[in-house]
């Protein structure tokens, strides 16, 4: 997919991705998830530089229903999924955008096997669900450097105090 690409065509179902972008394949896959509730600066910059580890970036991202399983505060998650995955798949760094259900991305990594598995610098490589899966098939796990101050619990906290 282009960066170019309208973000209608980078939404895609497990059943389309897996066909896309899933094994074997000749590009270097890098795959990412979270909720992505309010984008902000943090998110893009983190975007951008998971894309830049391979030939192609997937984001994983929360239902409504996995986000608020995963208990992320009241009202949450604020923005519905259609709107954030659309958000995402606007970034000329994101080539797909797939919606998970479950409350871990585990079975979709298993059946993706990117390449690259990416997380923010608020995890350990340990920690990263997915982990053992991609490393069984020779790829690996990358932690990318937390950027302090940039996090959707900061800017929901401005937001409150009217900042």
């Amino acid at each position: 997919m282009t960066a170019l690409a309208p973000p209608r065509q980078k939404l895609l179902s497990r059943a389309e991705l897996l066909k896309r972008y899933g094994p074997p394949r000749r590009l270097r896959l890098v795959f990412t998830n979270g909720c992505f509730d309010l984008l902000h600066r943090g998110h893009v910059e983190y975007l951008y530089e998971a894309r830049a580890l391979g030939d192609a970036l997937v984001v994983g991202l929360n239902s409504d229903t996995s986000a608020r399983r995963l208990e992320k505060g009241e009202g949450r998650p604020f923005v519905p999924e259609e709107d954030r995955a659309a958000v995402l798949a606007g970034l000329a760094c994101v080539d797909a955008v797939v919606i998970f259900q479950e409350d871990s991305p585990r079975a979709l990594i298993a059946e993706l096997l990117p390449d690259v598995l990416v997380k923010g610098g608020d995890y350990r490589a340990d920690e990263v669900v997915g982990r053992e899966e991609v490393e069984a098939v020779g790829g690996c796990v990358v932690i990318l450097h937390y950027r302090q101050g940039q996090s959707t619990s900061g800017l929901i906290q401005r937001i409150r105090q009217g900042r």
